[in-house]
This record gives C-alpha cells, structure tokens and sequence, in this order.
C-alpha cells in the first residue's frame, strides 16, 4: 500500500480519481482497500482544507437560514434576542449580538457559537 502526500494539484486529482472508485462500492472497513480508502480520504481532507478553506456565514445570515429552516419569525426569537424591535434591529444589521444573545442563540437555534461571535459583514446594498 504505497501511498504519499499529496502535494500538488495533479496530486489531487489522482487520489479523487481513485477515491471515486471507491464510492460506486465502498470497500468494507478494516479490509486492506478499505484501510486504504480511509487513508486517501484523510488526505484529501487535509489537502482541500489547506487549499480550500471554507468561510464561516455571517452571523446575522446564520440565524436568517436557521429561521427558515425551522418555520421561524422574528417573534420567535424574542426570547433569545429581547424585545421585537431589537431582534428587527439585529436582523438589519443596526444593532450588533451582545454575549447574552449570542448564549441564548446558540442555545435555543443550535448555531455554533464560533459563527455567532464572528462579526458581522457591512449592510449589503440591495
């Protein structure tokens, strides 16, 4: 089981080529091509996360998705936020999070606190 690091781009596109093999018939965990599988997955990981970091979403589109996920309005994050006119405020940007919504947000939605802390991008024009 030769295997390397992936070091180039033409690197890459090699072991995807051969991982994509592996995905038409996974090979069973603990078997030589599965330990093999397993090891060139590793390394495609580590490879895409160097050279293609992803972004963590802006705070205020975060809690919007989330809100549309679950069917949510504005008053139901009330409790988190506090008073309707400060949840409008934050949804558009004129008010920033302060620690405690950011407590509650993470709480009661369930978005990861590193993305909530984050600040939040300028007003985008429309």
């Amino acid at each position: 089981m030769e295997i390397r690091p992936i070091h180039t781009e033409a690197d890459y596109l090699a072991v995807m080529r051969e991982v994509s093999g592996y995905f038409d018939s996974e090979p069973e965990p603990g078997s030589r091509a599965g330990n093999r599988f397993e090891v060139l997955l590793t390394l495609v990981e580590v490879y895409e996360a160097k050279h293609f970091p992803i972004d963590l979403p802006d705070p205020v589109e975060a809690i919007k998705f989330r809100m549309e996920q679950s069917n949510l309005s504005a008053k139901d994050l009330v409790p988190m936020i506090g008073r309707l006119n400060r949840v409008y405020e934050i949804l558009n940007r004129k008010r920033s999070l302060t620690l405690a919504m950011i407590w509650k947000l993470h709480h009661g939605l369930g978005i990861p606190a590193a993305i909530l802390i984050r600040p939040t991008s300028p007003l985008q024009s429309v």
